[in-house]
């Protein structure tokens, strides 16, 4: 009898195991993947396109795009040009596409240039937003970067502030670039419109390049010994325009406004060389340029069930991604950790 029983017990704790396992647990598991958010596949791989690719200021972005790719569990690759050369990327981006990857995000070194390649990406079914550089005339979904002409605003009202709003400025720019272009308007127009006295007396082409922008430098120095001010608009020219003023031994007379945050750059500002550097939301615009194309690859966005042959956007078109101005007081915070 006590057998009997004990062999009872037995099969109904196998019961109830098997009850468990298939039922609770499989239901409990279901709602732990659910928990889980977004996830994707390894065999999903988006690339990260741009220009300039050894530079360190897109190794901020890259790291957006490779933690977007661990939190959703996808593969990301990282191609570019090499120089500065619009042909280049041209085909870098041909040859991206041709692979069909699950999506492309894009980084534009002539806002007109890559417009084709962009759109026959997307006529392949390929998802395409831009980053950083725009190309506004293309069928990219959205763009991620910062509000450039805001960023010149800015810029110029602290060349405002360090020159006691009068004296005379250069520019050294990029000026095919879309993103340069604005970042030039927003500064020439607010000098024009808030500090007349602020005087604007050349423009010129860095080319991306610190022994460029360094000569371009000395030559406004040489041409206006006056000068009080330079504004780079690009990440490689605040270097330049600190060497070509410390040997110029005009520290102290011309200020000088940079674009990014690179070691040597943040090196400078924390001398004084450069007397600030405008910081842009690097991170942000590659973790949230992958979180895009992974929604438009997937088909998680859907504004209305037509949104196609309406034109709806099914992302937000444009997000800022922000601007800080790093100084003396707070440039520690901008090194890499």
């Amino acid at each position: 009898m006590k057998k009997l029983l004990f062999v009872y017990i037995v099969m109904i704790a196998t019961l109830m195991a098997y009850l468990y396992v298939a039922f609770v647990r499989q239901d409990n598991s279901g709602l732990l993947n659910e928990s889980a958010g977004l996830h994707g596949t390894t065999e999903e791989k988006y690339v990260m396109v741009n220009f300039l690719t050894g530079i360190d200021y897109w190794k901020n972005g890259l790291k957006g795009f490779e933690d977007a790719a661990g939190a959703l569990g996808v593969s990301v690759e990282y191609r570019g040009s090499t120089q500065y050369d619009v042909q280049e990327e041209v085909m870098v981006l041909e040859q991206v596409i041709a692979r069909n990857p699950a999506g492309i995000a894009v980084s534009a070194i002539n806002s007109e240039a890559l417009n084709a390649a962009i759109n026959k990406a997307i006529e392949a079914g390929i998802p395409v937003v831009m980053f950083d550089s725009d190309a506004p005339d293309s069928d990219a979904y959205s763009f991620l970067g910062t509000n450039n002409y805001n960023a010149g605003v800015t810029a110029a009202r602290k060349m405002a502030e360090l020159t006691g709003s009068r004296g005379k400025v250069g520019i050294i720019t990029l000026p095919n670039q879309l993103n340069h272009q604005e970042r030039m308007r927003g500064f020439k127009e607010t000098l024009t419109d808030e500090f007349p006295e602020l005087k604007l007396i050349g423009v010129e082409d860095g080319k991306g390049d610190q022994l460029v922008t360094e000569q371009k430098v000395r030559e406004m120095m040489e041409q206006y010994p006056d000068l009080t001010g330079v504004f780079l608009t690009e990440a490689n020219g605040g270097i330049g325009a600190g060497n070509a003023v410390l040997r110029a031994g005009k520290l102290d007379q011309v200020r000088i406004i940079s674009f990014d945050t690179d070691k040597g750059t943040l090196d400078m500002v924390k001398s004084g060389t450069i007397s600030a550097t405008m910081a842009q939301g690097t991170w942000n615009m590659g973790y949230w340029s992958l979180m895009h194309l992974f929604h438009l690859r997937n088909e998680l966005v859907e504004p209305m069930p037509d949104w196609r042959e309406s034109n709806v956007p099914p992302l937000p078109p444009y997000v800022d991604t922000g601007i800080t101005v790093v100084t003396k007081s707070n440039v520690d915070l901008f090194y890499a950790k």
